[in-house]
């Protein structure tokens, strides 16, 4: 059986990973996880599958692992909150930052609104900005990264 703390790893995999599927033999019980794609309601989709008694007992080899993309080191910047993430305080304002840009402490760097709040988020180092992992407008889960920062 997978308690709640190992699915919410797994979902946190998942979306480290940006991975729309995964599927989970342990125990004999198979589970798929699944994100919501286009057409489809947003979030996630959990299947228990059956399993046949031999597949069950059947002895299973390494699970291959998907080539993924190595992100750039750095440190990561974690949204502290659920929200939703704007790089800019206005639509028509230019973003708090870019890829390249050397950022200080306190810099804000974006803004979360949640329940209608809007939090600035500050940097915590001294750095330059790697990449910036999350879209304009997009919502953010707590503890998703949200930059890579290059410290100096």
């Amino acid at each position: 059986m997978i308690n709640l703390k190992e699915l919410k790893d797994l979902i946190a995999l998942m979306n480290e990973h940006q991975l729309v599927e995964m599927e989970l033999e342990r125990e004999g019980m198979k589970i798929r996880l699944r994100k919501g794609g286009p057409g489809s309601e947003e979030g996630m989709v959990i299947e228990r599958l059956p399993m046949s008694r031999a597949a069950a007992a059947a002895p299973t080899g390494p699970v291959p692992v998907p080539d993924v993309p190595a992100r750039p080191a750095g440190t990561e910047i974690k949204s502290p909150m659920v929200g939703t993430f704007y790089r800019a305080p206005a639509p028509e304002a230019p973003p708090f930052v870019e890829v390249g840009q050397e950022i200080s402490v306190g810099q804000v760097l974006c803004i979360l609104e949640a329940m209608k709040l809007m939090n600035e988020i500050k940097s915590e180092v001294k750095g330059r900005i790697v990449q910036i992992l999350v879209d304009n407008a997009q919502p953010v889960e707590f503890g998703q990264v949200l930059f890579l920062v290059e410290p100096t």
